[in-house]
């Protein structure tokens, strides 16, 4: 048995590139996420997903329902795709992280460093680990899993046995699909940010 999970990133909202919005409340898509959102519920709908979870984050929940919606499925709020918890970070601009030290570690060694008063990349892998675990164990078909650019490229490098430093090695955009396959014999990343 072999379960198909389509990891999505949200779609696409006005904050996006500007700042850092972790865990932020109330970041929505804005008009283009939803268009994108709904373009790839068309598309999505062809593999037949049984499932759709989601990060708690509203900006994944939008694109969630929406591809639900075309799917004919319903949501599941999951904790384990939430966002990382940036802590002092969240809500800052991407402009004044740049000239943070302690920003620059983080991007340059992400196996050694995590946010000030938030959760490393590590504690990301294993609640994610955990739940790929749980959901693949008996399971075949597809799901799709709504989540966040960091979390989706934890997930991927864990598929790929890549260390987490080297997480910078590939993108994930807003609305991409990266395709993981879960079975008794392991995981293996079938397709990448695909958009």
């Amino acid at each position: 048995m072999t379960l198909r999970i389509l990891l999505v990133r949200h779609a696409a909202h006005d904050l996006l590139g500007k700042l850092l919005c972790g865990r932020m409340e109330g970041v929505e898509l804005n008009a283009h996420g939803q268009g994108q959102a709904q373009t790839l519920g068309l598309i999505l709908a062809a593999a037949k997903p049984s499932r759709v979870f989601t990060s708690p984050m509203l900006r994944a929940e939008q694109t969630s329902l929406i591809i639900a919606r075309t799917c004919g499925c319903s949501v599941q709020i999951e904790p384990a795709l939430n966002e990382i918890d940036f802590g002092g970070w969240t809500g800052a601009s991407f402009t004044t992280l740049a000239v943070d030290p302690a920003w620059q570690d983080w991007n340059r060694q992400r196996g050694r460093h995590r946010p000030p008063g938030g959760e490393s990349m590590q504690d990301v892998q294993a609640r994610l680990a955990a739940w790929i675990g749980s959901i693949a164990s008996g399971s075949d078909g597809a799901a799709i899993a709504v989540s966040h650019a960091d979390v989706i490229k934890a997930a991927c490098c864990l598929a790929l046995d890549l260390p987490i430093d080297r997480y910078d090695r590939f993108d994930i955009d807003p609305c991409s699909v990266s395709e993981l396959h879960v079975g008794p014999w392991g995981m293996k990343l079938t397709c990448l940010n695909r958009v």
